[in-house]
């Protein structure tokens, strides 16, 4: 990486207040926009904040306030065109709804394409945001999630209102 551009890559941390469940969570944003946004066990790299991460790091905070239901940032995810798809369908998923993968296929008109979506899925870079963890299997039950099965759990209790809001 050149110095101009590692001048041009910000990065913070945000921990959701009384939220032990999910730790802390990393935040990467480039001139773009926001490139990832993921669960960390620690800070592994010192702080660097820009106005992207501030802008994330206060709607995440909304977020888990109860205040805001959907997210406005600029998304620059790094994938394959057919992940950058994926995404773009998980972003479509309401606030406090789930789908199935076979859902998200059928809405990409990829029919039989559930692995491949949930491949996709899983190499999603900015969780909550583009909300990956409203992915369900089709009888319902919670599969695989990248941040843990406890986080998606936890994050989809949150949507439904089943856990309390948290304030800061």
């Amino acid at each position: 990486m050149t110095a101009k551009a590692s001048l041009a890559t910000t990065l913070d941390y945000y921990r959701p207040p009384a939220a032990d469940a999910l730790g802390l969570i990393r935040i990467r944003a480039d001139a773009t926009g926001i490139t990832e946004i993921g669960f960390t066990l620690d800070e592994d790299a010192p702080p660097c904040p820009g106005e992207l991460t501030e802008r994330a790091r206060a709607q995440l905070a909304e977020y888990f306030s109860g205040t805001r239901q959907a997210f406005d940032l600029p998304l620059a995810p790094v994938g394959t065109d057919f992940q950058r798809r994926v995404w773009a369908a998980l972003a479509t998923i309401p606030f406090g709804e789930t789908r199935c993968y076979a859902e998200i296929a059928e809405q990409l008109r990829c029919k039989g394409g559930q692995r491949a979506v949930g491949a996709a899925n899983g190499r999603n870079p900015i969780a909550i945001v583009v909300p990956c963890h409203r992915v369900i299997g089709s009888d319902g039950r919670l599969t695989g999630y990248a941040g843990g099965l406890g986080r998606k759990q936890w994050l989809l209790a949150h949507e439904a209102g089943e856990l309390p809001f948290l304030l800061e």
